[in-house]
């Protein structure tokens, strides 16, 4: 039997869809800051839920859409060739190029605002907030956006700054927060960030440890749509392999599992040679189906973790090194850190956590912390929308 504090928290994880909303807000104009623009379904499901959230709750929400050329190349050649170090060949460059065109059409569909120049924004349009988040926003070591002063808040063109599920990405806390950056940060007016080490890292910088929310992905995710009942003539059950360069070990574990269980691997978006089937073309919408109708997920990447939550579906992750830090706060954050496996894990303990429906504890602490993630969100936009009309003017 659950103890009462655990089953109140389940109870509200059942019926947070009709809980009912916190009083609306002013509405008001709101820009979106995030990497929507990268080739990645954690990137552009994280902008696009942020965006409709804000949406829905009455403001006129758009995302901020930068340009930079040298973004653009770069991004486009990852894209291109994915699986770096792993060769990629001639075919699987055309695959992956049909696959960046799915993702630039989707992209165009979002709520976008005037285009201006990441490295020289005076085309951007007054907002009355900026949100800035989700995403590894402040990662100073990202490849191609780090160290952009925009995402910092400098040049913004708002009265106020909010800072909603940002991250450090793979930039470590104990290398700490340079005075120039930390500087910047001082402007915000509310910040929260989704992983122990952001939240480490600013509470040295600013003198106070921010709110831990939510990534869009599991904040503002519908009820899952894969725990329904499968029926005769649907797809065969299948793995989602969602990655890429697995270890060996993972690879052994993985085929021998879904071999017994006469499942498929079904790898999305990269080539896993070891995978049954290879599907490289799918475009943002087809994953988010994808992975709500698999019936386990394999991946090391964070978005996988946070996709197969969001579906409860059984998962096992594998820490990969750009990753670790993110995969590790969030599994840690939410007591799912079983589902954590490295050479050393027995394989008895892998074959439960992809055999075993997600731990009711987890499901727990999801709905705890979405409920204390909206409310972040509505006390930083509220503390805007009641300012007086006139201080509420554009920068």
């Amino acid at each position: 039997m659950q103890p009462p504090a655990l089953t109140s928290l389940v109870l509200a994880f059942d019926s947070s869809a009709h809980a009912p909303a916190p009083p609306a807000a002013q509405p008001m104009n709101i820009g979106v800051l995030t990497f929507h623009r990268c080739i990645n379904y954690g990137s552009y499901w994280q902008a696009r839920l942020l965006a409709e959230a804000l949406r829905n709750m009455g403001h006129r929400a758009v995302l901020l859409d930068h340009h930079s050329h040298r973004v653009n190349m770069a991004e486009w050649r990852c894209a291109l060739q994915p699986v770096l170090p792993t060769p990629v060949s001639g075919a699987d460059r055309k695959l992956y190029a049909h696959k960046t065109r799915k993702f630039l059409a989707s992209i165009a569909s979002l709520p976008l605002s005037r285009p201006f120049v990441l490295e020289n924004p005076q085309d951007m349009e007054a907002f009355d907030t900026v949100v800035v988040g989700s995403d590894e926003v402040w990662n100073l070591s990202h490849p191609w956006y780090g160290r952009c002063p925009l995402f910092f808040g400098e040049r913004i063109r708002t009265r106020r700054l909010v800072a909603y599920a940002a991250s450090f990405g793979n930039y470590p806390a104990e290398q700490g927060l340079p005075q120039q950056w930390a500087s910047m940060l001082h402007k915000f007016h509310s910040v929260s960030v989704r992983d122990a080490n952001s939240r480490a890292l600013l509470g040295k910088a600013l003198g106070h440890a921010p709110e831990l929310v939510l990534d869009p992905c599991l904040q503002f995710a519908p009820p899952a749509s894969g725990d329904r009942p499968r029926k005769s003539g649907q797809a065969p059950r299948h793995v989602a392999v969602y990655g890429h360069n697995f270890s060996d070990w993972f690879v052994v574990r993985m085929r021998e599992w879904a071999r017994k269980r006469n499942m498929r691997l079904v790898s999305i978006g990269y080539r896993n040679d070891w995978a049954d089937t290879q599907w490289l073309t799918a475009g943002p919408e087809d994953f988010a189906r994808f992975m709500a109708d698999a019936d386990a997920v394999a991946t090391n990447f964070f978005h996988g973790c946070v996709f197969a939550l969001r579906n409860r579906k059984p998962f096992l992750c594998e820490n990969s090194a750009y990753r670790a830090i993110k995969i590790r706060d969030l599994l840690f954050a939410l007591g799912a850190q079983h589902h954590l496996a490295d050479a050393g894990t027995p394989a008895s303990h892998c074959d439960a956590v992809l055999s075993e429906p997600l731990a009711p504890s987890v499901e727990a602490r999801i709905a705890a912390l979405r409920a204390s993630s909206a409310g972040f969100l509505h006390q930083a936009l509220r503390e805007e929308s009641d300012a007086p009309a006139r201080e509420r003017a554009h920068a």
